[in-house]
């Protein structure tokens, strides 16, 4: 009988042990599923801040395009007047819109101003295959009369 009761004593220090084990491991497994559980919400987290950011430029957009479509577009036949001008000033109320909109016609001019550069050059450029064309075929028409006299 007592082989039998050391054995049982194995037996229960085994199961024991095994607990034990099963334990740390279930320990292990629910520090690692904490862990993954808080880089998800972070993850979330961050994504639902990127969509709100997002929501908010679209919607900036949106209100930047229905503000550029009302405004009236100047004809290039017809000169902007002078008092419009004086009237857009004067919706201006504070020091800080008017260094915005002094800011974005600079810009304006500035783009403007580049795009007429591009626009001489290629002028220049086109005149200058023009006056190369028409002097070939001025010769073309030359040598063709002086072979046909």
């Amino acid at each position: 009988m007592s082989d039998q009761v050391v054995q049982w004593l194995n037996e229960i220090k085994d199961l024991k042990q095994q607990l034990q084990t099963a334990q740390a491991a279930q320990n292990a497994a629910d520090a690692s599923a904490d862990n993954w559980r808080k880089r998800y919400e972070t993850e979330a987290q961050q994504r639902r801040t990127e969509v709100m950011l997002t929501r908010q430029t679209i919607d900036t957009l949106k209100l930047e395009i229905s503000q550029l479509k009302n405004q009236p577009q100047p004809s290039a036949d017809v000169p902007i007047l002078q008092s419009g001008i004086e009237r857009a000033i004067e919706t201006l109320e504070t020091v800080a819109d008017l260094k915005l909109k002094l800011l974005e016609v600079w810009t304006e001019r500035d783009r403007l101003a580049q795009e007429l550069k591009i626009e001489q050059a290629n002028h220049v450029q086109t005149r200058k295959n023009l006056t190369t064309a028409l002097g070939d075929t001025i010769d073309m028409l030359t040598k063709q009369q002086k072979s046909e006299s």
